[in-house]
């Protein structure tokens, strides 16, 4: 934790000034002890001492100059990769909104979490990702769901993929089998209202007798078009977004659209997040 704590100083770096500095490390023109005045031809001089006490640190710690090299060289391809990303969609200025559930406050800039959900739905136009760890059922289910099903059948090309959590009852034994084709029955009975289902996927550890080896996926969290993102304190519940203090933010930002994506998207491939049969 202490080596990315004294990196915090290179990521006000510039990506020609990361690279710079990463080749004069790893063709020896710059070497500890660093000072102002060695390091002063590769970075700004407004960051000069910030950088020079980041580079003694992590030479202190044992940490070599061609492994501050890689580290640097990283931090300039995820900052091009980055700026690739933005420039593919225009470069849309990224837009934050407070989202909300709760009492209303005088003079508040916050949006309110059902109806920012319900716009996210509405607007959807190839791809929708939600992740919740509770859900409600009957009704209330699918008053939340009503206007993403509806958009399904609407749209034939809109894929929608759900990452919920299915839990195991304290010392239940029940085959894991067993819970997940109740949860399939329940989700298509008492939870979406229509036919056309979405994909759904739950964490295998949820379902783990051994306490030791539990966990459960408790990520909140709605990506829609990879272009939109919605991370919340709130489940998918009436609840949530209606009555209880929730607070989230709404990004305007395919960058981080599509790095959500891909987490939830790569946990897929690698069988950690697993597709629940019969739904």
């Amino acid at each position: 934790m202490l080596f990315f704590t004294c990196l915090t100083g290179f990521l006000h770096l510039s990506r020609p000034a990361l690279v710079n500095l990463a080749v004069a490390l790893e063709t020896g023109r710059l070497s500890p002890p660093f000072s102002t005045w060695n390091v002063a031809a590769y970075v700004p001089a407004t960051l000069n001492r910030d950088i020079v006490d980041e580079l003694n640190r992590l030479n202190v710690m044992g940490v070599h100059s061609e492994h501050i090299a890689y580290t640097l060289r990283l931090l300039a391809e995820e900052r091009s990769t980055s700026q690739a990303v933005s420039d593919a969609y225009g470069g849309l200025r990224l837009r934050v909104d407070l989202v909300w559930t709760g009492p209303e406050i005088a003079g508040s800039q916050s949006r309110d979490t059902g109806v920012v959900v319900r716009e996210l739905f509405s607007t959807a136009k190839t791809s929708v990702l939600i992740s919740s760890f509770a859900i409600d059922k009957g009704h209330k289910a699918r008053d939340l769901f009503v206007v993403l099903a509806e958009r399904m059948d609407f749209n034939p090309e809109l894929n929608v993929r759900m990452f919920l959590n299915v839990k195991r009852l304290h010392n239940s034994e029940v085959p894991t089998s067993t819970l997940l084709r109740e949860f399939a029955s329940t989700f298509r009975q008492d939870i979406w209202p229509e036919k056309r289902m979405p994909e759904v996927f739950h964490d295998p550890r949820s379902l783990a007798v051994g306490v030791e080896s539990k966990a459960c996926l408790h990520a909140k969290c709605v990506v829609v078009d990879k272009e939109r993102v919605l991370v919340t304190s709130a489940n998918f519940t009436e609840a949530a977004h209606g009555r209880n203090i929730e607070a989230g933010v709404l990004l305007n930002d395919p960058v981080t659209a599509i790095a959500l994506q891909m987490q939830f998207e790569s946990l897929v491939t690698r069988n950690i997040l697993c597709r629940i049969p019969g739904i």
